[in-house]
């Protein structure tokens, strides 16, 4: 994982600390993310405390944990694509246990503002969620 948080760091670094570009990139990378299926867009599937729609489905497969998700907003789908790229296919401990350092490195919080941090801030905790209550379904 820190392979990926790596080259997340190096695709920004490359846009200089440009925030207009850094921004578009992020829009560029929300919309590479395979739309979610609307049967997939239910309140159930949707992430709270975010201002605009977010919403995470997953598998999981062995160990491991595949998520997807989509936005209504073009920015927010660029960040949950972030979060996807660095913790979709990991296993459960990993997806626990992992520093998400990228963020900080990035200077995301100063990029998006306080509204969009808190509610990126929700969808780390959603994806943790849903690690922690399959880790509790293993303990028993």
């Amino acid at each position: 994982m820190d392979c990926i948080q790596e080259q997340i760091v190096q695709e920004f670094q490359f846009l200089e600390g440009d925030r207009e570009a850094m921004l578009h990139y992020l829009i560029e990378i929300g919309e590479k993310l395979p739309p979610l299926e609307d049967i997939h867009k239910t309140e159930q599937n949707r992430i709270p405390g975010c201002m605009s729609a977010v919403w995470l489905t997953y598998k999981r497969q062995d160990n491991r944990l595949f998520f997807e998700a989509d936005s209504n907003t073009s920015i927010t789908k660029g960040l949950i694509s972030l979060l996807l790229r660095v913790l979709s296919g990991q296993s459960i401990e990993a997806i626990l246990a992992t520093n998400l350092y990228f963020v900080e490195k990035i200077g995301m919080h100063q990029l998006i503002g306080s509204q969009r941090s808190s509610g990126f801030a929700n969808m780390v905790k959603q994806i943790r969620m849903v690690a922690m209550s399959h880790q509790s379904i293993d303990s028993v």
